[in-house]
């Protein structure tokens, strides 16, 4: 019996006390729904701007890299399965300092997403509802999503599944219009589409390269939230075959949905007609002649942005219990609803969304993209501990400390170590960049204060600093074995 049975009462339908409500239906569509954000929707207007139809290249690189890191994560959650599995895995392997700063910091990314996610929804609603004050939208949504947060784990899958569906109807939709466009001609784009639009207009890389690899810190901000299946590890319904064939099948999504929607919207409109504050989805429907296509994209993009609240609401709550159980939060996060939600934790990170509300009410809009700014470096973060994480559960593996996952990594950890230094690349690119180095002030603020709350939780209880033997009996590499 685990610790989490112990707080969370005897009569519980899962290891750590939470409901296994996630059916496999639900976890590939989170699974693609994390793939799919309003960083590709709208910040891909600003970066075909910046490197033409190099961008391409770059949201396939940067694929490979996220498929790297999701195998790695892989292989650790059929290891041991757990929800909160950043911070736990963290723990595990570089010390419990390093569990409690990732639990934190990957709470601050989904608040600060949160955040900025809500404001946008008031923003895409203000489209056909002027007269409608953006923060009453806001708070609307905020209500709404917190009640479905605290109702089950199945209605947030049920609503997920649901919000993901669209953005990928929508893709698909894009992908088949604009390949009827290229092979048949019709519609008012019908004379310029062609397959030469990647290179006819200075080129492949018309800014050069230097000017495509600044836009990978874009494309990665795009790639945020799909780690998210791993918050979902301890709430699934049978985590051995429904969180292996989530990652597997991420290879043809990014294929599809990001290399695939790009290409074919580039072949259809020139890359010189696209700019920043535009959606490159709006801006190819309007060339091919729909004229419904502005509020056609604002609707989808509305269903991304809540979508990503509501994945925030849903791994903040989880993350703050993981922390709480490890004694790196106060012990109230630990109760769970009589629904087996963490709805204290929920109600706390919704607060702090609340202020972010205000706070993009009355900010320039320049902070908007600072808020953007900081969720990508803690995303970043959270990115880079998955991956040390494998690379040391490997080496105990190989020295037969530990059992071997039954879902391992391809290349072991040779593709980790790949993935490490792209990050910490991307991460130059990010302190280079004048507009994009504020989050990193932000986040070295941040470890300021999590350092003094470090040094606080020691001095009133020492144990934390003492590494724990994770409970191994119940893990898919057991179970399969």
């Amino acid at each position: 019996m685990t610790s989490a049975q112990v707080d969370t009462g005897s009569e519980q339908t899962s290891e750590e006390g939470y409901e296994r409500g996630l059916g496999s239906r639900q976890v590939q569509m989170i699974a693609i729904g994390g793939a799919i954000g309003v960083g590709l929707f709208l910040g891909a207007g600003a970066n075909i701007a910046k490197a033409g139809p190099s961008l391409i290249l770059m949201y396939a690189l940067a694929g490979v890299i996220i498929f790297f890191i999701m195998r790695a994560l892989g292989e650790l959650l059929l290891y041991r399965p757990v929800s909160g599995s950043f911070a736990e895995y963290s723990r595990e392997f570089l010390g419990p300092f390093f569990g409690y700063f990732t639990g934190w910091t990957y709470w601050l990314m989904w608040v600060v997403t949160g955040m900025a996610e809500l404001t946008a929804a008031a923003i895409y609603v203000h489209y056909w509802f002027p007269d409608v004050p953006r923060w009453v939208t806001a708070l609307a949504f905020l209500v709404i999503l917190f009640g479905v947060n605290l109702i089950s784990v199945k209605v947030f899958g049920e609503l997920e599944f649901w919000f993901s569906m669209v953005k990928v109807t929508a893709l698909i939709g894009m992908i088949v219009i604009g390949l009827g466009v290229l092979t048949f001609g019709f519609s008012a784009a019908g004379d310029t589409a062609a397959v030469s639009n990647l290179w006819a207009f200075d080129g492949f890389f018309p800014h050069g390269v230097g000017s495509s690899l600044m836009t990978l810190q874009g494309v990665m901000f795009a790639y945020l939230a799909v780690e998210l299946v791993g918050v979902t590890a301890g709430e699934s319904e049978n985590p051995e075959k429904t969180l292996p064939k989530a990652i597997n099948t991420l290879p043809w999504r990014i294929a599809l949905f990001y290399v695939g929607a790009l290409t074919v919207i580039l072949c259809v409109v020139k890359w010189t007609e696209f700019a920043e504050g535009v959606s490159p989805f709006v801006k190819a429907f309007a060339v091919i002649g729909i004229p419904t296509a502005a509020g056609i994209v604002n609707f989808v993009v509305l269903t991304a942005a809540l979508s990503s609240c509501n994945s925030g609401m849903y791994s903040t709550g989880r993350m703050l219990r993981n922390l709480a159980e490890s004694g790196e939060a106060p012990a109230a996060f630990k109760k769970l609803s009589s629904t087996k939600t963490p709805a204290l934790g929920i109600a706390v990170s919704v607060a702090f969304m609340g202020i972010g509300v205000v706070l993009n009410y009355i900010v320039p809009e320049k902070a908007f993209g600072y808020v953007v700014s900081v969720a990508t470096a803690a995303g970043i973060w959270t990115w880079l501990m998955i991956l040390i994480s494998h690379v040391l559960y490997r080496r105990a593996v190989d020295a037969g400390r530990l059992p071997a996952s039954s879902f391992p990594a391809p290349g072991g950890a040779k593709c980790s170590y790949v993935a490490i230094a792209f990050l910490l690349f991307v991460t130059g690119l990010i302190a280079y960049d004048a507009d994009s180095r504020v989050c990193l002030y932000v986040m070295a603020g941040w470890a300021v204060a999590l350092g003094i709350g470090w040094t606080v939780l020691k001095s009133r209880n020492p144990e934390i600093t003492r590494r724990r033997e994770p409970c191994v009996e119940k893990t898919g590499a057991e179970k399969t074995g």
